[in-house]
């Protein structure tokens, strides 16, 4: 997918398929209308005909059908675009974080205060999350580190010279998560997946089938933090949908946590919280509409339902689109200082623990980092989609001291097989598959066999006896696009840095991605925790009571797991609702026969945000 091709190259519908049916059955009978001279003569042929209305084709319609919409379509996504946050930035005063905290008292209801008995203020409190894909392309863009694109994008959405210095309101967003936070809770709860499904039977039931979110995947188990795969597996592909991880994105764990714990804490309706992600991919704005991350999914059953349901994430952009934003206010993004603001201008997250979890105090390099002195440093073994097989290996060697990982090229650059061996024996298989030529081959070897027509036939794709399959695979690392995230279709492309005056100008794309990559993986080295560079007693206190076995890949897996227990006791809601998501098989009526209107929006009513 082109970065070239954005939302505001289009209108708000698409074109339809071939096979789409939906323009025959919505659009009114447009009666011909002639303007022809009473006293002409005109022969049949020449008759001037009105042009058929174009076919209006919105996001609720192809969310509700599986006949011609792809992964690549969802750039045609409108509603999430750089002028709908100037939109909402323009839609309502910004909310007091400080004042909304110091109300009370807080009533609650199963965890959830009864928001609907509180006198509702008027405005919004804005927050955004930044993935590091996006940073690391602004930074091959500018000749920076990621570090500093990542300040740079602070001073542009919170900065006194960003976007507040325009607007009706002068609003800015109050608080800039890095989804590498809730990342690394991904990563802890990811291998927890894998551990469980090594010791459960690799037996299938109807739910299972249909993805749901309270079961246990199948071996192999595949990610789910791309919403290009999900979207291709669940409309052609569901067999597979049982081997999908339950586990939500970064991007959707951050807007689950944003919701939840502000509209607690600060006594405000969930639709009061507008929060905008910036991503690598065009893809993620459907992974934001998909009804399964709203909140009818997490809210107690007693809670009082919205006329609609609340997205968990309001609007998503990409790194092109984030210099539109900025271009489009006057702002020159190049010109922005890079150097980090001042902490005590932010606002303390309403919650002491997850403030130090969200906004950590430093971001050292990697032979500097410890379990509690800030973010993960990105590592060129982990890939640059997130780490997640990386981490489950680090995690299956850690059970098994003294054990090594092999890796095995397969036909390209973008498969990857990994052998954990300890004295010659394989103790655990997983891949990488990156690129959608390569996912083809791998869900065609996960089809499961078809019994014989033939009296005595064999099944029809059977695994032979001994032979090493992608069954055999603990876990696989499923990434759209080639090369991974950083190569997202959202990112600044190379035909692009000319005209951003960057300085990526004569490189080819394997060298610009090669520069993306680069500084993906790098970090600032800075170790520092306050003006002397010195740990506080409470962290060495901290650093004292640390088992090195509780850690893996340089995260303290405890800790995590306590983020996690900490945040569904703070908002009273089921760990469960917060962290997993279900996927079902999207099915299409293109072609079929069609019952009576009444039972046409019935249907349509219920297939609305379910799938894709």
């Amino acid at each position: 997918m082109s970065a070239i091709l954005s939302a505001d190259d289009l209108n708000d519908f698409i074109s339809p398929g071939v096979a789409c049916i939906k323009p025959v059955e919505t659009l009114p009978l447009q009666k011909p209308v002639y303007t022809i001279n009473s006293y002409e003569v005109t022969t049949e042929d020449k008759l001037p005909t009105e042009p058929p209305p174009p076919a209006q084709i919105t996001l609720t319609d192809c969310l509700a059908c599986s006949g011609c919409v792809t992964s690549a379509e969802a750039v045609l996504i409108s509603l999430q675009s750089h002028a709908e946050v100037l939109h909402a930035l323009n839609s309502a005063p910004c909310l007091s974080p400080e004042r909304l905290w110091q109300q009370g008292p807080r009533g609650t209801n199963n965890g959830l205060r009864e928001i609907h008995t509180l006198p509702k203020e008027v405005g919004k409190v804005f927050v955004a999350s930044i993935s590091p894909q996006v940073r690391a392309s602004l930074a091959a863009t500018y000749g920076t580190t990621e570090q500093e694109a990542g300040w740079m994008i602070e001073q542009l959405l919170g900065g006194p010279i960003g976007l507040k210095t325009g607007g009706k309101y002068g609003n800015d967003f109050t608080w800039i998560i890095d989804t590498n936070a809730m990342r690394e809770l991904g990563l802890v709860l990811g291998a927890e997946e894998v551990m469980a499904s090594s010791v459960t039977s690799n037996g299938t039931t109807a739910s299972e089938a249909e993805g749901a979110a309270t079961t246990q995947p199948k071996k192999p188990i595949l990610t789910s933090a791309c919403p290009g795969w999900i979207c291709y597996a669940e409309k052609t592909h569901p067999h597979v949908l049982p081997h999908l991880s339950r586990l939500k994105s970064p991007q959707a764990l951050t807007g689950t946590l944003v919701k939840t714990v502000l509209s607690q804490t600060l006594n405000i309706d969930p639709s009061q919280i507008w929060h905008l992600a910036i991503m690598p991919c065009f893809d993620k704005k459907l992974e934001a509409s998909r009804e399964e991350l709203t909140d009818i999914y997490w809210r107690p059953s007693s809670s009082p339902k919205s006329a609609s349901p609340i997205r968990d994430v309001d609007c998503v952009i990409t790194a092109r689109e984030l210099l539109m934003l900025a271009e489009t206010r006057g702002i020159s993004f190049p010109a922005l200082p890079r150097q980090s603001l001042d902490p005590s201008a932010r606002p303390t997250f309403p919650d002491p623990k997850l403030n130090t979890f969200l906004f950590p105090d430093r971001r050292p390099s990697p032979h500097q980092r410890t379990p509690l002195s800030g973010r993960q440093a990105q590592q060129p073994a982990a890939g640059s989609s997130g780490g997640y097989l990386y981490h489950i290996l680090r995690t299956q060697q850690s059970l098994h001291p003294g054990s090594a990982i092999y890796t095995t090229r397969g036909r390209n650059a973008d498969v990857i097989d990994y052998t954990l061996t300890l004295h010659d024996e394989v103790l655990f298989r997983a891949a990488r598959y990156y690129g959608f030529r390569n996912i083809q081959n791998l869900v065609r070897k996960l089809k499961p066999a078809r019994q014989s027509r033939m009296p005595g036939g064999k099944a029809i794709g059977a695994r032979k006896p001994g032979v090493k399959t992608e069954m055999d695979y603990a876990y696989v690392e499923v990434m759209a696009c080639p090369g991974g995230c950083t190569n997202g279709g959202g990112q600044i492309k190379v035909e692009d840095v000319g005209a951003l005056q960057g300085v990526g100008r004569g490189l080819g794309q394997k060298e610009w991605l090669a520069r993306v990559d680069e500084a993906y993986y790098s970090m600032e080295e800075d170790g520092s925790s306050g003006e002397d560079g010195e740990r506080t007693a409470e962290e060495n206190t901290d650093m004292q009571e640390i088992d090195e076995s509780d850690v893996v890949n340089g995260i303290l897996t405890s800790h995590i797991k306590g983020i996690l227990t900490h945040w569904a006791a703070l908002t009273g809601l089921d760990e469960q609702k917060l962290v997993y998501t279900s996927y079902r098989k999207v099915h299409s009526d293109v072609g079929k026969e069609k019952g009576s209107e009444t039972e046409r929006v019935v249907e349509l009513a219920g297939k609305i945000g379910g799938g894709w």
